[in-house]
């Protein structure tokens, strides 16, 4: 290959780019981001920064003494692919013309309908996002987090630190049911309560009421919710729509098999926007996290530059972390499917204890507050374990 094009400048698309050049490929490496940035780490958006602990340069991913030799496009958003020529067109309406071309557009954040145009209601995804309501936590007053995700639960911890009052709607009678399930959501979801922020499971948002700014958030039992600020956390889209047409199979992102691979030769994609098969549950599966997109490109990136040469692997177990009022929890691996769960070690009253899931008798995921040493040991056992 002569030319590969990275499309997405975060990390996904930062880890494709280090992966191309230590396998030695030493073309030409064109890296294109929607965003003006150079690539910046996101986990601490909702945390550190949004506290102001972290500053803007504490957040960047390349170091010092980094040349991927790489050309960057920045600001431009990428507005479709042309496979027969080999052409990733661009919204400014030039293009650029690669044998290989990585696809890391990852996600961008849901809105709220009826939203748009009143201000003091936001979302939290990128750079500039946190910019925007680390300022307004700065103001103090009342919050109310419409989704109890762990983004969500992140901006709730940070903001009672910062001492705001702090309400958190969600929709699903028990938040976190999805990654964790039922039981083992509530135990994480209880580090609310035990913060003095009020959860209000079971009842969607009917809608805002403001004028120009915000002044509530409208359930759809009937209760208004006092707001001076709202951040919005409902999940994240992966963004795909520039691909439509393509011949890329897109189907919750972008369709790809255990190492990346599209259904198009010379394409593959990392990261928040690729469902990537998982051999371990025999689906399809979009994994939105840090370490997704720090590790997998690399698989991606071997089977670009030997395509159809090299059997692909099972990817590793999905882990993410999150810190939540000063508590930090891990996971890894799929409780869907989980015949039960069980603790091995402390005590969920004292919010520090690790859990195993299992399924068949067989370990499938395991979950810890406050017990990062017993994790690690117990996310090595299950990397190793059959599904």
């Amino acid at each position: 290959m002569r030319t590969v094009a990275v499309v997405g400048a975060s990390l996904a698309g930062l880890s494709a780019a280090r992966a191309l050049r230590k396998r030695g490929y030493d073309g030409r490496l064109v890296v294109i981001g929607d965003e003006v940035h150079r690539p910046y780490d996101r986990p601490p958006l909702s945390k550190e920064f949004l506290s102001g602990a972290l500053g803007e340069a504490d957040l960047v991913l390349e170091t010092d003494d980094e040349d991927l030799r790489a050309e960057w496009l920045l600001g431009t958003r990428a507005a479709g692919l042309d496979r027969a020529r080999r052409a990733v067109r661009l919204a400014d309406g030039h293009e650029v013309r690669a044998d290989g071309v990585v696809i890391a557009t990852g996600a961008v954040a849901r809105r709220l309908p009826g939203a748009d145009g009143l201000a003091g209601v936001h979302v939290l995804r990128t750079l500039d996002d946190a910019r925007t309501v680390r300022d307004e936590l700065a103001r103090g007053g009342r919050l109310v987090v419409i989704g109890a995700g762990f983004v969500g639960a992140e901006v709730a911890s940070t903001a009672r630190a910062l001492g705001l009052d702090v309400t958190v709607v969600e929709a699903a009678p028990v938040p976190l049911a999805g990654p964790l399930g039922r039981a083992m959501g509530g135990v994480v979801s209880a580090l609310h309560a035990d913060h003095g922020v009020r959860l209000s499971c079971g009842v969607g948002v009917k809608g805002l009421s403001g004028e120009r700014r915000v002044d509530a958030v409208l359930l759809e039992d009937g209760r208004s919710v006092p707001a001076d600020t709202v951040v919005v956390g409902v999940g994240a889209r992966p963004c795909v729509e520039w691909l439509k047409g393509s011949g890329v199979v897109l189907e919750d992102g972008v369709r790809c098999g255990a190492d990346g691979r599209t259904g198009v030769g010379g394409v593959v994609a990392v990261g928040d926007c690729a469902s990537w098969y998982d051999p371990r549950i025999g689906r399809h599966v979009r994994v939105e996290h840090w370490t997704g997109a720090r590790e997998r490109p690399d698989a991606a990136v071997a089977a670009l530059l030997s395509w159809g040469a090299v059997e692909p692997g099972a990817p590793g177990p999905p882990y993410f972390w999150s810190d939540q009022y000063g508590v930090r929890i891990q996971f890894a691996g799929h409780a869907a499917g989980a015949d039960g769960v069980t603790v091995e070690e402390g005590a969920v009253d004292d919010r520090c204890f690790l859990a195993v899931y299992r399924r068949a008798g067989h370990p499938v995921a395991v979950l810890a507050m406050d017990r990062p040493r017993l994790f690690a040991s117990w996310r090595k056992r299950l990397a190793g374990a059959r599904a």
